[in-house]
């Protein structure tokens, strides 16, 4: 069978994928399988350059179809904030906690109705050839005021989803995949995958 690399050395991530790519016609192997220790710099402006430049980099150096993302949190109030910068928001070596920390001090003053926030994942997927496809999933919610719950990573904690009375952070696995930005990307990456398995 054919193999898909998860172009990610972030572990959560890559549990994440691999229950939300169960049952694609690719063996899935990561970068640590494959013996790639080089890392790419995201250094794009858009999740969209960040996602191709992982993906397509990984796919030349790996021979394989590579599955790369970027993925990030947009706030309202903070004109689209930190978006692209989202890991790097606190700093370049700073914890989940120290960024939800760094957020919540930006949006102290700020009112429940205008807390508004949106996850957005962006997914490429690159041949070693450099053909890439890009897929895109978006999930709505509200900055809490405080952090709630022990599961996911990045600002789930803080993602407060309405419809659900949760933050992502106390749904479980199969809960989160279900409505997340990086499960609504996945399914379409799905596809992409179905068709290039054949």
């Amino acid at each position: 069978m054919k193999r898909l690399l998860l172009g990610t050395d972030n572990q959560a991530k890559l549990r994440e994928y691999r229950g939300l790519l169960l049952g694609i016609p690719f063996v899935i192997t990561t970068l640590r399988d494959e013996g790639i220790e080089a890392r790419v710099k995201e250094s794009g402006t858009t999740m969209e350059e960040n996602a191709t430049m992982k993906a397509t980099t990984y796919a030349t150096m790996s021979g394989l179809l590579t599955l790369a993302d970027d993925s990030g949190l947009e706030v309202d109030a903070l004109g689209g904030e930190p978006g692209v910068l989202s890991a790097r928001y606190a700093g370049d070596f700073a914890s989940d906690r120290e960024r939800i920390d760094y957020l919540l001090a930006r949006m102290e003053r700020v009112p429940w109705e205008r807390r508004g926030a949106r996850f957005r994942c962006i997914i490429a997927i690159a041949s070693p050839s450099d053909d890439v496809e890009l897929c895109q999933g978006e999930c709505q919610g509200v900055i809490a005021f405080d952090p709630k719950g022990g599961n996911g990573f990045g600002y789930d904690p803080v993602f407060y989803l309405p419809d659900l009375g949760r933050t992502m952070a106390e749904l479980t696995m199969e809960e989160k995949n279900r409505i997340s930005h990086r499960g609504m990307a996945a399914w379409r990456a799905r596809q992409v995958l179905g068709q290039l398995g054949r």
